[in-house]
């Protein structure tokens, strides 16, 4: 079998509205590896958009999912539940940031999690509009895509989005917008067509993923809470690419000093399998009454018991500090690969959340073709990266924070050579 042969087929069985940004199509993974269907190695640098933190078929997580698979797979919570659902939800209300009691939703996506997270958000205040942020991405559901702060590929041509949704925009310093910036938006907002007391909820991402890894600034996020505070105004943090030891804290707003009132969560969650929550202050997630939430797949009993394991691996092998040190490392060779590549503008992200993002050098212009370059050469090399942004222009590097050093250094090798070979293309 050969991965042209399958493409042609997906070409003729599956809607072109789910793009693929390779044409490797994968046997098996292990870790911080795949390969291929054609037995071809890679490096993998996306680790499923920041899925599979803990790598791929962690012998614990493989453990835990095939012990639950000899139980039961599916009973629905809402009808019959089950204690490793509890279990859960009592772990993440004791580590998400907030020194407050909390209560815990299983759902299956992010973009669930964030349309749950608005629900309660309004069914608590009794409000209706929601601000969010440029750049942003909370999902493809209705919803989700009039929260997003890009439209293309995300709002382009669906009609109408949802009412009550304002965006302002998000602080980008290697693009000249200041936190003041961002906050005078949200002042003007609220003198020209926005009054506060109809705002249910603000929500952001501590580190912006498909918009191009910027980090929230401190200043922006505990000028968020006190706007918040002062207005009644249920501040949401989208942990859903940040979360899980990515940015060398379990949850990105530990770095912050201040803490949301509802946070959502999926992707790292449960280490491949679909789930996703929202955690949050007790007063507000029983705002909605029973049946308002949840959903027949909410809380899978697999996605639960991987979960669970998730975040064992991560304690005890201590991830955190493992993504801490990996992005230093990964930061300071990319410093190294500037000195000799003006193209590169910036190189910013917390832990091993870190992002590259590349210009034209004569008028600073972002440069998507080059940032593809890039990309492409890597592939053809074995590693397996990922671009983001507004304008296309960012590599972001998501590797499984387990990925062993002999193949982190091997990676840093072939993107070292693939930038050199996308400057002479």
């Amino acid at each position: 079998m050969k991965n042209a042969e399958v493409a042609r087929r997906r070409d003729e069985a599956v809607s072109r509205g789910v793009g693929v940004q390779t044409q490797i199509y994968v046997d098996r993974a292990l870790n911080s590896e795949v390969w291929d269907i054609e037995g071809n190695r890679y490096i993998d640098f996306a680790a499923g958009i920041a899925v599979v933190n803990t790598g791929h078929c962690h012998p614990k997580v493989m453990e835990a999912v095939s012990s639950q698979l000899s139980k039961f797979t599916h009973t629905c919570h809402q009808v019959l539940p089950y204690e490793n659902y509890v279990r859960l939800a009592e772990r993440l209300n004791a580590s998400v940031p907030g020194d407050w009691p909390k209560k815990t939703v299983f759902v299956t996506t992010g973009a669930e999690a964030v349309e749950n997270a608005i629900k309660v958000a309004r069914i608590a205040t009794g409000r209706p509009a929601i601000i969010a942020f440029g750049g942003a991405f909370h999902g493809r559901t209705f919803l989700g895509m009039s929260l997003t702060g890009k439209v293309d590929p995300y709002k382009k041509g669906f009609g109408a989005m949802m009412p009550d949704v304002y965006h302002v925009p998000f602080p980008q310093e290697v693009h000249g917008i200041t936190t003041d910036e961002a906050m005078a938006g949200l002042t003007k907002l609220f003198k020209a067509d926005l009054d506060p007391t109809r705002v249910a909820a603000i929500i952001f991402e501590p580190v912006q993923g498909e918009g191009g890894f910027y980090p929230a600034p401190k200043e922006l996020v505990r000028a968020i809470r006190k706007l918040c505070d002062e207005h009644g105004i249920v501040m949401i943090a989208d942990e859903v690419q940040t979360g899980f030891a990515r940015t060398g804290t379990l949850f990105a707003m530990e770095a912050h000093g201040v803490a949301a009132d509802l946070t959502t969560m999926a992707k790292g969650l449960a280490g491949g399998l679909p789930l996703a929550a929202v955690t949050g202050k007790a007063s507000l997630m029983d705002a909605a009454h029973p049946g308002g939430l949840g959903g027949t797949y909410g809380g899978n009993p697999l996605g639960i018991a991987a979960a669970n394991a998730v975040l064992d691996v991560i304690e005890e092998e201590d991830l955190c500090a493992r993504a801490n040190e990996l992005g230093g490392r990964l930061k300071q060779r990319l410093e190294a690969i500037r000195s000799v590549t003006p193209e590169i503008c910036d190189i910013r992200g917390p832990g091993f959340m870190v992002a590259v993002e590349f210009a034209d050098p004569k008028d600073h212009a972002p440069d998507a073709g080059f940032t593809n370059r890039v990309k492409n050469e890597a592939q053809k090399r074995g590693l397996i990266l990922l671009t983001c942004g507004v304008y296309g222009n960012v590599v972001r590097f998501l590797a499984p924070i387990t990925i062993p050093d002999a193949h982190f250094a091997e990676a840093m090798d072939i993107l070292e050579a693939s930038i050199a070979a996308a400057r002479t293309a």
